[in-house]
């Protein structure tokens, strides 16, 4: 509060309150945990637990109502697999050591230790929540009062807690105190600040549930309800995932379990198994997880957008919405901060001239006296280092660094010469005289941690540090160099990173004497490099900081000077004497005053918590150096030891004083310690950076001196960078403690965090700069960031001249700010050095620290400190599931914005339950604390995040595995839907333009119109015999008497061999003995549909042309697959049904199969049609043959299952037959010399024509290599193309990607064993879809090697209305490829780009258009005609068009326009067939075969299968190919949608661990590159995907097996 007076005061603030330092004046004072350091009283709120009691209140509301949001479901496998190591706590190093590393770091360590010291509950410290945190809570509680929450509904009376009625009332104020407190932004739309909305939450907190395979969700549990609070401000309203209708802006209510609070509650549907749920399509669907999806858009529906102003605009750099600064936000107000200077350095007559002048002053004057006391883990003294024997040894070392490696004419070591100091946390003994030993040899000593493994986390950024540094010997004590990992040879291994080192062991018993005549050069203290200090940065790099024998010695100095050292005074140090506070305070300083050291080590902490007090009792320590964690542990462990006596102390430095969380164990230790003799005022926090060294200690309380401050600062305000006093009332609040005033000698001031350091204003939080001689110099070798850093200068209005006591005019030549003021002129010529702290200087020159530049996290303008959402989560119960010190924060840029990452470890024995209740409350509680979205909450498996080498969680590590996927959390939350603001808006369809306006000849909209057609039939002169003919019966008998023994077929096995072949002839008569069969048949009718029900083989081929000879209706139909007849079967059944097939014909084996036990527990087999055997065929004499009396007449019926689950027949006249194959023959030129080889399913569109009909038509012979065949041996499609020197081949996708995969590695063998391919000219990929560019392109390089020409692989297109539209063929063009922007396709737009461009998509042509084929591109909507290069459906005329679909419940009216569609203006008199699938035409620069310029279609994809998501288009293949880029682990994946939510299925293969990473990764790449938020993410098995014969996914019924959960999926994420 004592800032209070210094700041803009809010109105209606007494300004009194400001200048007393005087506990608020609330009701509950009393019983509050009281916070002011010197209130002398001991508190008995530490005592009566109520902290945990009230975070369990708080959160008590959340239990009774279930949560509104899905759990996800988890395989049980995954579940057994993750609790492997369960109950083993995490290993001995895991309590955190603050390594610099920002976040996870400096935090309250660690291990099953501090749980409960050993047995018992513990104090309630033991759960303290460490900030002002539990403070919010027991605000909460006291504070207001409010109705009781009572439950009626028996999921809440299954899971509330038996707790009293009091608590439940409790729960019920805090709820509304949370609620009240939300900060509404300023964007209220005409609210005012008290008109608080009781919204519900966006967390709508999960009750979770494990999936046991195959178990259903109890209706109890599948009871939902919400309650959270909710911020109404505008801008944080997340994308609207429910469509664009305008509704109200309020929110709309979540459905809950009844409950009685507010009346505004919808009753909830209770979901279950047992009872219809209507979907959000209007479906009724009975399942449990349509259930959750439910659930999840009630959830996310929310205060609609407010409406689009202005329509689409071609700028995608206005796409992304940039939120608009609230206008209403905090700004700093106050006056231009001055720069605050400390007071003199005083200049001591004694103070050695150099920090060797004073080694060797004690070493000679009182060499008795003891500098160092080590402890075992045991507690005992395990060596006294004296100051003789410290001088003695140094000197010793620094001999034989110099003289004794290398030769005497090429030393390894020269002054100047950096080397490393690799010395374990418990020998401080070794590491000074190595240290001391460096200084006197005038070589620079580079402190770093011992590496633990050649793998360690981060210490390949060590080794890097090394090699720039240009270290070559490592010093090192004995017992490590045995420890160190080693070759077979005996030399130690090289680490990953370093440079080689030589290893020198400075144990004395190793070391030869120096001559008596040697004596180390000792003189006073210059401008050369000391040491070097390490530094991990943000990123993960390391950084050596230079610092100056004269910066060493000054800082030495002014810290002795702010602690007021004496000679002889005993400190006990707790830290890491190799860097930071330890090394100054234990290792410099120690030296200078001749104070005696008593080092704790860092196993004997973990081992006795209450060490390092024990010994401040037995030596009567005047000093002890901490971290607040070293306090944390001693309150866990401490059970009222009664010979406990700190009186002794002076002062207790807290290193890590300016981390948010010390306040709270600073407090709590004094709390408990008090009786025990500690006085208040000893306790001081102390701020310090790498760079800067101290920046402030507060100093033990003496008379005149400032006493202690505290603020309370308003955690709205710091967002913003402003400084606000805010009541202790508020929940959202940062209470923080000075750390004292600037040090002697120093000038201070506090700079702007953008990029020009301006100086702040007082009420503004900026960077700390101190200006002083005791700072790091430089970054080692970086001098751009050493400018930056070292060398700020800040301007200023008033110069102030420097107090520095020595001639520093050239000290700072590296590292420093000039800070300017408001008028441009800097304030001190002297440039000042970032410390990388973030605050403010406060009344009275008090410095307070509210954060680190390097835990700074900005989402959407405003300012987070990771420490702080830290600090928050460890309130909310850690102990019970998390571990206290192991929670990392961290932000991570998606889509242009940082998001917020909290990853924590999980207890082993806590259930899948208890980790997401804590996983909510932890999102709510920073929701309404830091009023900003958590994106993704994970959970590791205890003791898996990597570790820094004292402990500490290694952050940048963690993100590195975050973003790499390999973090394998056991639990995750992701919640885009909250934070993602800054999405596009929706795209609302803008009214076409009538027709009258833009047609104009053959223009539309100042384009051409995008029309273009195949060569024309009737105009191609050939001597095509087979033209004389209108059916193709009468091709196949024409061609039985010419060339009767001609093979027009042969069939290759799985070996390459020949398993059958057909002549002309032998194929006839085959076909009449099979039309023979069926005139005996009985009657019938000319035009009965006959469904053919065989493999693909040479029967098929017989019996389909035998159905013509009979005057049949042949319709060729996939057999069931035996391994699973189950699935299907059914669809055979339903297409002979569909196709009303008055009888079946197949072969003997499946004519069994269709009639076998298994089949009847799938399908009536009573219901077939008779069923004919063909395999034995008689040898009567046939009956005349049957002619078609029209060519119109039907010739076979085409069905085929679409990948959206449809199945549609068509119906193929003989004409449009015979037009097709006369097409296809000119397209591919075949005659009967030629010979093509099909690799295809012979059961539909052109595979089907290719396989039975084209060789009757054109002679050519076909060799058939049934696809099924090549999952036995991959290679006999190939081998058969090579072995027959086949120049024409058609495959499917399957097929290629089988090619792909399966013999990706073997193209040398292939090659040995003489496979060529060079002979191919066309190989054809046929499809119905947008070409697959990447599976084509990778096809052509893996076979270039066989002698494959790249421009021999193309695609065909074809859909249900016209089987085949385009195909490559032999003349003409090369396909060519163009590059689209993605963002505009889903805008309907096609705008090319440069390749490589961000967002492009490419596209290749499909194939030449076939002869006799018109294409138009028409608006689907209005079907006018389109310009050239845009998007629309492509409309296909031509002689082989389809005649309709075959249906039969005869609703093809709904279909006709398919078939028959008109052009709204332009051609209206051309009848067109609709394909269905957009594209575009483009004119190319090529010629075609007749000299006309060519023109390309593209397709782009299917109009049935686009998603239309947020008002755009989205095609399901795009999104899935960003998915699949993101993890080598997923292997295929498929998108759907449902109620307006993407669901996204990835196939795993990989170990079911990393199911988990997969969600982040894939929740990123879709809002990265789609600007989508998905809603579920699905992780499966390889092969779950469904895929037809075409190799198209089957998304429909993939969502169709996802709603009825059928999937077995590893694992299911609702994203919140």
């Amino acid at each position: 509060m004592l800032i209070g007076a210094y700041l803009p005061q809010a109105p209606g603030m007494d300004p009194s309150i400001g200048q007393e330092r005087r506990a608020p004046i609330t009701p509950t004072s009393s019983s509050r945990y009281n916070r002011r350091r010197s209130s002398g009283s001991r508190d008995e709120r530490y005592r009566s637990d109520v902290h945990t009691e009230a975070v369990q209140a708080a959160l008590a509301k959340h239990k009774e109502r279930k949560m509104a949001v899905p759990m996800p479901s988890k395989r049980r496998s995954l579940v057994v697999q993750n609790s492997m190591d369960a109950y083993t706590p995490p290993d001995t190093s895991s309590g955190s050591e603050g390594e610099g590393q920002g976040e996870g770091d400096e935090e309250e360590g660690g291990d099953g230790e501090e749980e409960d010291g050993g047995g018992g509950e513990g104090t309630s410290s033991s759960r303290e929540g460490s900030i002002s945190m539990e403070h919010w809570i027991s605000r909460a509680i006291h504070g207001t009062s409010s109705t009781t929450t009572t439950t009626s509904s028996t999921a809440s009376s299954s899971s509330s807690s038996t707790r009293s009625g009091g608590n439940g009332a409790a729960a019920g104020r805090l709820a509304d105190v949370l609620a009240q407190h939300v900060y509404i932004s300023a964007q209220h739309r005409n609210r005012h600040h008290h008109h608080h909305r009781h919204k519900t939450g966006f967390l709508a907190h999960l009750s979770l549930r494990k999936r046991r395979r195959r178990r259903a969700l109890p209706a109890d549990v599948a009871e939902i309800g919400s309650s959270a609070p909710q911020r109404s401000e505008n801008h944080s309203a997340p994308p609207d995932v429910t469509g664009y209708t305008n509704t109200t802006t309020d929110g709309i209510q979540v459905e809950r379990a009844p409950v009685s609070v507010t009346s505004a509650q919808r009753q909830t549907p209770k979901y279950g198994n047992a009872e219809l749920m209507d979907t959000g399509d209007g479906v009724p669907v009975s399942s449990r997880v349509s259930a959750k999806i439910q659930q999840l858009v009630n959830t996310l529906k929310r205060p609609k957008r407010p409406p689009l102003r202005e329509f689409f605009v071609d700028d995608f750099e206005e796409l992304l919405e940039v939120q608009q600064p609230d206008p209403n936000q905090p700004k700093a107000e106050g006056a231009q901060m001055v720069a605050v200077q400390g007071e003199k350095l005083g200049v001591v007559t004694n103070w050695p001239p150099s920090l060797e002048a004073a080694l060797q002053r004690w070493g000679t004057i009182s060499p008795k006296a003891p500098c160092l006391t080590t402890m075992d883990t045991n507690g005992k003294p395990l060596y006294v280092l004296t100051y003789g024997k410290l001088w003695s040894r140094s000197v010793k070392v620094a001999y034989n660094l110099l003289h004794k490696l290398g030769t005497k004419q090429e030393p390894l070591v020269r002054p100047g010469d950096r080397v490393a100091l690799v010395f374990p946390n418990n020998d401080p003994g070794a590491f000074m005289i190595a240290f001391y030993g460096c200084l006197l040899a005038e070589v620079v000593p580079v402190p770093i941690e011992v590496p633990l493994s050649r793998k360690d986390a981060g210490s390949q950024q060590i080794g890097f540090l090394l090699g720039s540094c240009g270290v070559t010997v490592a010093l090192t004590s004995d017992a490590c160099h045995k420890g160190l990992p080693k070759s077979p040879t005996g030399e130690v291994q090289q680490f990953r990173g370093w440079p080689k080192v030589l290893w020198f062991v400075t144990e004395s018993k190793h070391l030869s004497k120096p001559p008596r005549d040697w004596f180390p050069y000792i003189k006073e203290a210059t401008q050369d490099t000391a040491y070097i200090e390490y530094k991990t940065c943000k990123d993960g790099g390391v950084l050596g900081v230079t610092v100056t024998r004269i910066a060493m010695l000054t800082h030495c100095q002014s810290l002795t000077q702010s602690c007021s050292y004496t000679e002889a005074e005993t400190i006990v140090n707790v830290l890491d004497f190799k860097k930071d506070v330890g090394l100054w305070h234990a290792v410099q300083t120690s030296v200078m005053n001749m104070m005696h050291v008593i080092s704790i080590p860092y196993a004997l902490m973990k081992v006795n918590p209450l060490s390092w007090i024990q010994k401040v009792c037995l030596y009567k320590a005047k000093v002890a150096c901490v971290k607040s964690r070293d306090m944390h542990w001693a309150l866990v462990a401490h059970r009222d030891q009664r010979d406990i006596n700190l009186s002794s102390l002076r002062m207790l430095v807290v290193a890590d004083g300016s981390n948010p969380w010390s306040i709270s164990s600073c407090d709590a230790f004094l709390n408990v310690f008090q009786t025990k003799g500690l006085k208040p005022e000893v306790i001081c926090p102390c701020a310090s950076s790498p760079e800067a060294l101290t920046v402030a200690i507060q100093r033990p309380l003496e008379e005149g001196s400032t006493p202690p401050g505290r603020g309370i600062l308003s955690m709205q305000g710091l967002s913003h960078g402003v400084i606000r006093v805010d009541s202790e009332e508020k929940l959202s609040v940062l209470t923080l403690q000075d750390v004292g005033s600037v040090m002697p000698g120093g000038v201070m001031c506090v700079v702007k965090l953008e990029s020009v350091p301006q100086l702040c204003k007082t009420d503004e939080i900026g960077e700390l700069c101190v200006c002083t001689v005791a700072t790091g110099t430089s970054y080692y070798g970086l001098s751009g960031m050493t400018k930056n850093t070292f060398e700020v200068r800040p301007p200023a209005l008033q110069v102030i001249p420097p107090l520095l006591p020595f001639d520093c005019s050239h000290v700072h030549s590296h590292v420093q700010v000039f800070p300017l003021a408001n008028d441009g002129s800097s304030i001190s010529d002297l440039p000042f050095t970032r410390t990388g702290l973030l605050g403010f200087i406060g009344p009275a020159g008090l410095i307070f620290v509210a954060g680190k530049m390097d835990g700074l996290m900005v989402v959407g303008g405003r300012r987070h400190n990771a420490d702080d959402i830290v600090a928050t989560a460890l309130a909310v119960e850690p102990m019970k599931f998390v571990y206290r010190g192991r929670i990392a924060v961290f932000s991570i840029t998606v889509l242009h914005d940082e998001r917020i990452v909290v990853v924590a470890e999980q207890r082993p024995d806590s259930t899948e339950e208890d980790s997401f209740q804590w996983m909510s409350r932890v999102l709510q509680a920073i929701d309404s604390i830091h009023q900003v979205g958590v994106y993704c909450l994970a959970l590791v498996p205890s003791n898996t995040l990597p570790k820094t080498p004292l402990g500490g969680i290694h952050l940048s590590e963690t993100k590195q595995l975050f973003l790499e996927g390999a973090l394998h959390p056991c639990n995750v939350l992701m919640c885009p839907h909250t934070c993602v603001i800054n999405l596009p808006k929706p795209r609302q369809k803008q009214p076409e333009i009538g027709p009258a306006s833009v047609m104009v000849g053959n223009l539309v909209s100042g384009k051409r119109i995008a029309q273009a057609s195949g060569r024309d039939l009737g105009q191609i002169e050939d001597n095509d015999q087979a033209r004389k003919f209108l059916f193709l019966s009468e091709v196949l008998q024409w061609r039985a008497q010419t060339t009767p023994d001609h093979v027009l077929y042969t069939l290759l096995n799985s070996r390459g061999t020949i398993a059958s072949s057909l002549t002309c002839v032998q194929l006839h008569k085959r076909a009449e003995k099979i039309a023979a069969i069926l005139a005996e048949r009985g009657p019938l009718q000319d035009g009965d549909h006959i469904a053919l029900v065989y493999p693909p083989g040479i029967d098929l081929i017989a019996a389909f042309y035998g159905c013509l000879y009979a005057g049949c209706v042949p319709i060729t139909v996939r057999p069931p697959h035996p391994q699973n007849i189950s699935t299907t079967l059914p669809t055979v059944k339903m297409i002979v049904e569909v196709s009303r097939s008055v009888c079946v014909m197949t072969t003997q084996v499946i004519s069994k199969l269709l009639r076998s036990k298994e089949a009847s527990a799938t399908v009536d087999i009573r219901t077939w049609p008779p069923i004919m055997d063909t395999d034995d065929l008689p040898k009567k004499k046939p009956p005349l043959q049957h002619k078609p009396s029209n060519a119109d007449t039907l010739a076979y019926l085409d069905f085929s299952v679409s990948t959206t689950g449809m199945l549609a027949g068509v119906k193929m006249s003989h004409a449009a037959t015979s037009a097709f194959c006369r097409s296809i023959k000119l397209q591919c030129e075949l005659y009967p010399s030629r010979e093509v080889a099909i690799c295809l399913d012979p059961y539909c569109g052109l595979g089907f024509v290719l396989w039975c009909l084209c060789s009757v038509y054109s002679g050519h012979q076909s060799i058939l290599i049934p696809p099924s065949e090549l999952e036995v041996n991959p290679a006999l499609w190939l081998s058969a193309v090579s072995q027959y020197k086949v120049r024409d081949t058609f495959c499917s996708y399957s097929v290629m990607e089988l090619c792909t995969k399966g013999l990706g590695l073997q193209t040398d063998s292939l090659k040995s064993r003489g496979l060529d391919l060079s002979r191919v000219r066309t190989c054809v990929v046929v499809a119905e879809e947008r070409p697959r560019t990447a599976l084509t392109q990778s096809f052509s390089k893996l076979f270039k090697d066989l002698g494959l020409h790249p421009r021999a692989v193309s695609t065909s297109f074809g859909c249900r209305v016209n089987l085949a539209i385009c195909l490559q063929g032999t003349s003409g063009p090369d396909p060519t490829t163009v590059y689209v922007d993605m963002r505009a396709l889903r805008h309907d737009r096609v705008r090319l780009v440069e390749r490589g461009s961000p967002h492009s998509l490419s596209l290749m042509e499909s194939g030449k258009i076939l002869p006799g084929v018109r294409i138009i591109i028409a608006n689907p909507e209005t079907k006018g005609p389109m310009g050239e290069s845009h998007l629309g459906e492509i409309w296909v005329h031509s002689g082989h068009n389809a005649s309709g679909y075959f249906t039969v419940y005869g609703d093809e009216a709904l279909q006709s326009d398919h078939f028959s569609s008109r052009l709204s203006f332009g051609d209206t008199q051309t009848v067109w067939a609709r394909t269905g699938y957009l594209g575009f035409l483009r004119r190319t620069e090529l010629t075609d075969a007749s000299g006309e310029r060519h023109d390309a279609l593209y397709v782009v994809g299917a109009l049935e299968e686009a998603m239309e998501l947020r008002g755009m288009r989205y095609h399901p293949i795009d999104i899935e190919t960003s998915v699949i880029r993101t993890h080598k682990s997923i292997t295929e994946c498929a998108v759907f949608t449902w109620t307006n939510l993407l669901v996204v299925v990835v196939e795993l293969d990989g170990s079911e661990q990393e199911a988990l990473d997969l969600v982040p990764l894939v929740t990123n790449v879709v809002l990265e590159e789609h600007y989508l938020i998905v809603g579920v993410v699905v992780v499966v098995d390889i092969g779950v995907i469904p895929i037809n014969s075409r190799g198209e996914k089957q998304r429909m019924h993939l969502r169709d097996g996802f709603l009825a959960d059928q999937l077995d999926p590893i694992y299911v994420a609702y994203n919140m």
